[in-house]
């Protein structure tokens, strides 16, 4: 999915669950990491997460959509479009939009282990993060570290 096919999206999703024209732009942004979508005050347009569409689907997509169109119309019409707003909360239920999206599925980042080595004691140190064994020694015996192997 393109960036002119999410625009088509958010136009029909606007039209058959809100019954009003979206008139600004949608499009992918790279740079999202946390959210689903944000919608933009100051121009009106939406931004979504194309990680979303890609691990959850078409279904995930069309919620978030949903979500940021709630924010946008209330916001045009000048009612509360914020989250704890009453406004936004009934609107979400009556076209049936998510309040959080699903949380993405992390890549296996937390389950790289790397291990080094002692060479004097032979003491193990097992670490999450990448380290520069030239710069360290050994907090037991004083001796030179040395990497051992990744698991991961």
């Amino acid at each position: 999915m393109n960036d002119d096919q999410l625009q088509k999206l958010v136009e029909q999703i606007s039209l058959s669950f809100f019954g009003k024209k979206f008139v600004h732009k949608a499009y992918f942004n790279h740079r999202l990491r946390t959210t689903g979508g944000r919608y933009l005050l100051n121009n009106h347009d939406i931004e979504v997460n194309k990680k979303y569409y890609e691990q959850y689907g078409m279904d995930e997509l069309i919620g978030i959509i949903k979500h940021e169109l709630c924010h946008y119309h209330l916001h045009i019409e000048g009612k509360g479009f914020r989250h704890r707003d009453s406004d936004f909360k009934m609107l979400l239920k009556k076209v049936g939009a998510p309040r959080f999206c699903t949380p993405l599925r992390e890549k296996n980042k937390n389950n790289i282990i790397y291990i080094y080595k002692c060479l004097s004691c032979m003491s193990t140190f097992i670490r999450r993060r990448k380290m520069n064994p030239e710069r360290y020694l050994c907090g037991k015996c004083g001796g030179k570290i040395q990497f051992y192997k990744n698991n991961g």
